[in-house]
């Protein structure tokens, strides 16, 4: 397999060394083998369920599952698929707030492997470089693409971002609907979870704050 991007290993150095990595317990296997034991696994939960897998709808399912699971759902648990970044020099020395709203984003929770239905905002105020804006939506969908707590996705943005831009001075927050709590449980259909995080200027100057709060109510 191919090596890490210099971009990747840096945020992936920059989260373990905050402690902020996703706990995992690496096993040497490639993706065709997991996607392999996955598929015998799940197919073992669905008779456990007595489920009827000689049925048409059904027996192709623990094969969708794995490929699902591997290829798209937990596709951020690999660091290959750390998207490509493109930095720009800061030629027209930009010091002011720059604000992506209302990034959409699905990821997983870890506690009950259920949906988590969201959206994110993030703002960083340029030193050296400026980054692709459509870069900060594929870093949301990259970190969202694993089982997760919502404290734990916001602050690995918050810190990708930060190693990626050489810059303290980044903010940000995520509104989610979480289904283990919407579908089972509590079954609370209204209720919005909010995380925020915040860096450099952001929690430190009202000012900037405010300028930041004030984004995440669109005006």
């Amino acid at each position: 397999m191919n090596e890490l991007s210099i971009e990747a290993q840096k945020v992936k150095a920059a989260l373990e060394a905050k402690n902020l990595e996703t706990p995992l317990c690496r096993m040497a296997m490639d993706n065709t083998e997991r996607k392999a034991k996955i598929e015998s696994h799940f197919r073992e939960i669905m008779k456990l369920m007595e489920l009827d897998l000689s049925d048409d709808s059904l027996a192709e399912t623990p094969h969708r599952v794995a490929k699902m699971y591997v290829n798209e759902i937990f596709s951020g648990l690999d660091y290959h698929n750390f998207p490509k970044i493109t930095m720009i020099e800061n030629k027209m020395q930009v010091d002011e707030m720059i604000t992506v709203r209302d990034i959409t984003l699905t990821s997983v929770c870890e506690h009950h492997f259920v949906t988590i239905d969201g959206k994110a905002t993030v703002s960083y105020i340029p030193k050296a470089s400026v980054i692709g804006l459509s870069k900060i939506n594929r870093i949301v969908e990259f970190f969202s693409q694993r089982p997760q707590v919502q404290e734990r996705l916001t602050q690995q943005i918050l810190v990708a971002l930060q190693t990626l831009l050489g810059t303290v001075n980044v903010a940000v927050s995520i509104d989610a609907v979480h289904y283990c709590v919407k579908a089972r449980g509590v079954k609370d259909a209204n209720s919005v979870t909010t995380t925020t995080s915040l860096g450099g200027g952001f929690k430190t100057n009202p000012s900037t704050r405010q300028e930041f709060l004030r984004a995440l109510k669109h005006y």
